[in-house]
């Protein structure tokens, strides 16, 4: 790899200010953690491109607090993140909720190494990196609820994850604008948040669906 990027110094300061904003209450060694994953995130991203977004600043913003913004809403002992990427949300949700254990699956292997390395440098016992497609993926426990972010349709979400669920599990699918066509394809029920994200000046939305009726 080249050599390590040198993020900005107020990169912290604009973190606390954003979890301020969303009224989260992260420790400051958490916080501490976001930005060292940050910074891994971009050193790796030099030579394996993780991610088309290189300034850290837009990563902190569209990345981390983007994640952090879902947080409020993500209940539940045992969740997966599908199609984890560099560990967006999941990673990052792990991070600032120690007592949730997390699954964070990716079919792609330079992902899925990165987010072993990140595991151990930011020592997080609460996450499991499983390198499958969701589809091949058998679990040895159901899971409390289904994250994922720009992975796919609601309905092929919820086609391609249904073995992974709990009795009254959740799937919540982070979407950029309100998905009306895509809801119209799905009979289970729902409710959508419009998700506020600092200095993100675009519009984002959590679908949270329970995966069976009561």
């Amino acid at each position: 790899m080249s050599t390590d990027p040198i993020l900005p110094t107020n990169l912290l300061q604009k973190l606390r200010k954003a979890t301020f904003a969303l009224s989260l209450d992260i420790s400051n060694d958490s916080q501490q953690k976001l930005i060292d994953y940050l910074a891994l995130l971009s050193r790796w991203n030099q030579a394996f491109n993780l991610t088309a977004i290189r300034d850290p600043e837009e990563m902190l913003i569209k990345h981390i607090v983007d994640s952090l913004a879902v947080a409020p809403y993500v209940k539940g002992a045992r969740l997966i993140d599908v199609g984890s990427g560099a560990g967006l949300p999941g990673l990052v949700l792990a991070l600032i909720s120690p007592d949730q254990q997390w699954t964070l699956l990716d079919s792609n292997g330079k992902k899925t190494r990165f987010l072993l390395q990140a595991k151990a440098v930011l020592g997080l016992q609460n996450v499991t990196v499983v390198h499958s497609r969701v589809e091949e993926f058998r679990p040895a426990h159901c899971f409390d609820g289904v994250i994922a972010r720009a992975w796919a349709s609601i309905h092929d979400m919820l086609a391609a994850t249904k073995h992974l669920y709990c009795e009254k599990a959740m799937l919540w699918a982070m979407k950029g604008v309100y998905p009306e066509e895509e809801l119209s394809t799905i009979d289970h029920p729902y409710t959508v948040h419009r998700l506020v994200v600092p200095r993100l000046n675009e519009q984002r939305h959590l679908v949270c669906i329970l995966t069976a009726r009561t």
